[in-house]
């Protein structure tokens, strides 16, 4: 009964909107209440065929069961792991900083466990398909296949993303999602 909804420009593009709705009476259909906002994306765009190092996010619709992060839980519903191996640092595609990317994650169940913490390597779908693909803080620019938004979005979305509710991830280019 809820959905975060993540539209890029076109296939190739790497800047997205996101949207969350929720859907709390059927009858009513779908609702929205946070957003739109800015996002990113992989920086090669999006792909139905996400592989390892392939710099695109992987189209389709994943639940959302777990998050975590560098610095302390916000509040949020989804089980939190809060830990120093959340820090990243370098620069981005276009020598952006990446410190602080990793603050508060959502973990995109892409080839990963349910309900484990978002920092489990585990890759069902083997290494080759990829894996890691978070919901985090943005940092100006493209992801290696993440979706990124502003930090003070992020915040709002842990303290709103409702395990009760079963969230997921709508994403991919507005061509295919058919907006």
């Amino acid at each position: 009964r809820q959905a975060f909804v993540v539209t890029g420009e076109d296939e190739d593009a790497n800047r997205s909107s996101a949207v969350l709705y929720s859907r709390e009476d059927p009858a009513a259909g779908w609702a929205p209440v946070a957003g739109p906002w800015d996002a990113h994306n992989g920086m090669e765009g999006w792909t139905d065929h996400h592989v390892a190092g392939d710099l695109r996010s992987p189209r389709g619709v994943y639940t959302l069961t777990d998050a975590g992060g560098r610095l302390p839980d916000p509040g949020a519903l989804l089980p939190y792991d809060e830990h120093p191996r959340f820090a990243v640092d370098g620069v981005g595609f276009f020598g952006e900083p990446l410190e602080g990317s990793f603050d508060y994650v959502v973990a995109i169940n892409y080839n990963r466990t349910a309900g484990v913490t978002p920092l489990d390597r585990t890759r069902p779908l083997g290494l080759g398909r990829g894996g890691g693909i978070w919901i985090h803080v943005d940092h100006g620019g493209p992801t290696q296949g993440c979706v990124s938004i502003p930090e003070e979005h992020m915040e709002d979305l842990l303290r709103t993303l409702d395990p009760e509710l079963n969230p997921v991830i709508v994403m991919g280019d507005a061509e295919t999602l058919g907006r």
